[in-house]
């Protein structure tokens, strides 16, 4: 298919706006989380807990998500599956204690785990490969500019709407993108072969996609990479700003619209940077690396509180925490088209585990420490939580480099 106004109008569109909900979801839960703590009394365990809910759900659909976009139109699963998003999000709206609070993020998790993977493995159907990485990338834009208005924005209508009634809304959203889905994109089995396999092959292909030594070796570092700037841009983040920074809630807003201004400068530049230097020989996989051990020094930074201006520190951040989504075109590139929706469900999988249990065990290790008298906990809770997620980047990292070595030996 050419990539013309058609392309765009039609497929990109569609997908693009899902994306930009999902992301949109996925980063409003720190921007809330002061009035749902002050309304409803949660403590940092609490908040952390109702958070990965987000993550754990949509980890759990990646599978099954992944064998039925190789297996049934794309457009009619993304579709049907966003419409539990609407759903989860009047859950949340109504919620008067945690577990509500729980169940309706988990299933806004569920409602949008089709919506970066269904535009994948569409992308993977219609566009030839060596732009793969491009088109990827302006599709995981989409997904920051939903970052991007649900922090700031987020901030500034929160006293005319409320966090219920900003839920109310994202609920009429995404039943209105779930019918431009349904009615605007094509229908793909038509254009790339529908898969004739049984669901028995299906299925044992799937679980093989996890032994693959390609998958082996690129996976936990992107994986880290991903679930890291996930958990902290979508409720840490903010929390850090406020209790080791000690910044009120509009001043972390703006870093945070920063810092997700900076992950969406990363998606277009650094896809389309991947496309032109595939063309020279250089592996996909490899820039994303670069881009990982750049993420793991801002890290770094952060944790030791350098003395560089706090805005150009979170833009960074957010510009190489978006380096481990170039793995996706990596794993695209080599598999056969025909397991493409299942190489990245399998990849999203262990992104939004890691991101659950990241999110959620953050909070305990902060939690150990005793709570302040005026609310918050003490600098070394975060140190010592925002450390630890440092050194498992960097452990990833590490095994990359020596499993990328092994197979140049047995090779």
């Amino acid at each position: 298919m050419k990539l013309d106004w058609r392309f765009f109008l039609h497929v990109f569109l569609p997908f693009a706006l899902g994306y930009y909900l999902s992301y949109f979801f996925r980063v409003v839960n720190g921007v809330i989380a002061d009035p749902l703590t002050q309304e409803l009394g949660l403590t940092a365990a609490s908040l952390g807990w109702i958070g990965s809910a987000y993550f754990l759900f949509f980890a759990l659909a990646q599978l099954p998500l992944g064998i039925l976009l190789d297996r049934y139109d794309t457009r009619k699963v993304a579709a049907a599956i966003l419409c539990i998003a609407a759903l989860g999000a009047v859950v949340f709206a109504l919620a008067q204690n945690t577990f509500w609070l729980w169940l309706g993020r988990g299933l806004i998790g569920l409602g949008v785990s089709a919506c970066l993977m269904a535009s994948f493995r569409a992308y993977a159907a219609l566009v030839p490969p060596e732009r793969l990485a491009q088109i990827n990338g302006l599709q995981l834009a989409s997904g920051g500019l939903g970052a991007l208005t649900a922090t700031l924005p987020v901030e500034w209508l929160l006293p005319y709407l409320g966090w219920r009634g900003l839920f109310f809304g994202l609920a009429v959203l995404s039943l209105a993108i779930a019918l431009l889905v349904r009615l605007r994109v094509p229908v793909i089995l038509k254009l790339d072969q529908q898969n004739q396999d049984t669901l028995g092959k299906q299925l044992s292909e799937s679980f093989a996609i996890f032994r693959h030594p390609t998958f082996l070796r690129m996976a936990p570092a992107g994986v880290l990479n991903q679930a890291i700037y996930i958990a902290l841009l979508s409720l840490w983040a903010s929390i850090w700003l406020r209790d080791v920074e000690q910044l009120n809630a509009t001043q972390a807003a703006d870093l945070l619209f920063w810092s997700a201004a900076g992950m969406v400068a990363g998606f277009m530049s650094l896809g389309w940077l991947a496309s032109r230097l595939q063309q020279l020989g250089f592996a996909t996989a490899n820039v994303s690396v670069i881009g990982i051990l750049s993420f793991a020094l801002c890290l770094l930074l952060l944790i030791v509180q350098a003395p560089l201006p706090n805005t150009l520190l979170w833009i960074l951040l957010g510009f190489f925490g978006s380096s481990g989504t170039l793995m996706y075109a990596a794993l695209s590139q080599s598999f056969p088209k025909k397991l493409a929706g299942r190489a990245n469900t399998s990849l999203n999988l262990l992104v939004f585990a890691s991101a659950f249990l990241i999110q959620w065990l953050m909070g305990v290790i902060i939690g150990l420490w005793p709570a302040e008298p005026l609310g918050g906990y003490p600098k070394q809770a975060y140190l010592v939580a925002f450390g630890l997620v440092l050194a498992c980047q960097v452990s990833a990292l590490i095994w990359y480099f020596i499993a990328t070595r092994l197979n140049q030996n047995t090779g």
